[in-house]
């Protein structure tokens, strides 16, 4: 059955062609009462009007749509491919075309879209990346010239302001030290050396590690019920060490006082432990919770609370978890607590 919906050039040259001669010679045929008149007429005209009508299609209409499909070839291509592409127009109807023109605008609106998302980013990166950079030093040169300006005579002054300027230079030092992390990551420079260890202990070590920094706040740092049985987790021991101290210090930080920090271990599928890390503390919004993993993305209220850290750690617990070809996910309600957890591969023989 005939269908105009994949209709070629010639094929729709052709279809025009019969339907302008048929009538016509049927018209010849029956006055000149000759029906040979008639069939040669519309061997004429068939054949005329097809030569014409593919003349003008090829001419003025479909030449136009070979520019237009061999530069979105082109676009598309490799370099291999352009050649071809370039002289050679794949055997398509106009439609096939047409949708091939729809595919590639929708493409490109999606590649626009994403570099407008990817500007907003930079623009937001480097405005964090100022302000991260702008507190510590302004805090060093504000020190440095109360101190020139005569206060080094000061014992009393001078010990304190010079104790404040190192903390400060070693906030930038802590900055840099994660930044140089996060840019080795990102280009795929980590290096893992994995192996077998109970996972349960390492999180033990994490909070005695972490115990002083919790008491001054009274938080309690226990692995749930139920999950004390050992697991072994095949990873790199130091970087999941990394990933869960991050964790702890932001749970510390943003928990309550008498609050609780709590970690569970589960079996999933055979294959694979989950690890998570849950606190009762202040909690984010879910408008923040799709960017919480960016590099120095932090909400008003973690930065107003949190003036030392260097906004970092997040990114690269989940560049860390990611090298390891695993997940690390998010939950959390505000006022109610955060619970961030990531899955590892279980114990290799």
């Amino acid at each position: 059955m005939f269908s105009t919906k994949n209709i070629s050039p010639r094929q729709l040259s052709a279809f025009t062609a019969f339907v302008l001669a048929l009538p016509v010679s049927l018209v010849i045929g029956f006055k000149e009462k000759n029906w040979i008149w008639g069939a040669a007429s519309f061997a004429v005209l068939f054949a005329g009007g097809y030569m014409l009508f593919s003349f003008v299609m090829e001419r003025f209409i479909y030449r136009k749509i070979k520019l237009i499909y061999k530069f979105i070839y082109r676009t598309k291509a490799t370099r291999k491919e352009e050649t071809y592409y370039k002289y050679v127009l794949p055997q398509k109807s106009i439609d096939e075309v047409r949708e091939d023109v729809e595919a590639w605008a929708a493409k490109n609106e999606e590649e626009l879209e994403l570099l407008r998302k990817n500007e907003q980013f930079r623009r937001e990166f480097l405005q964090n990346l100022s302000h991260e950079f702008k507190t510590p030093v302004f805090a060093i040169q504000g020190y440095v010239d109360t101190l020139l300006s005569g206060a080094l005579s000061d014992m009393e002054v001078n010990k304190r302001f010079l104790e404040k300027t190192s903390k400060n230079v070693d906030r930038l030092t802590h900055l840099l030290t994660d930044l140089d992390e996060i840019s080795r990551l990102e280009r795929g420079e980590l290096t893992l050396y994995k192996g077998n260890f109970v996972i349960q202990d390492l999180v033990r070590d994490v909070f005695e590690s972490l115990s002083i920094k919790a008491d001054e706040n009274n938080i309690h740092c226990v692995i749930k019920k139920g999950c004390e049985s050992p697991l072994v987790v095949f990873a790199d021991k130091e970087k999941i060490r990394q990933v869960l101290t991050n964790l702890l210090e932001n749970s510390v930080k943003y928990g309550k006082q008498n609050g609780t920090i709590t970690a569970s271990m589960y079996r999933t599928d055979g294959k694979h432990i989950l690890v998570e890390i849950s606190d009762d503390g202040i909690g984010i919004s879910e408008k923040h919770l799709p960017r919480i993993f960016e590099r120095f993305y932090r909400t008003d209220e973690g930065r107003s609370i949190d003036v030392s850290g260097s906004g970092l750690g997040l990114s690269i617990c989940k560049h860390i978890i990611e090298a390891h070809g695993q997940t690390i996910h998010v939950r959390s309600t505000e006022g109610v607590g955060t619970t961030v957890g990531f899955t590892l591969d279980a114990k290799r023989d």
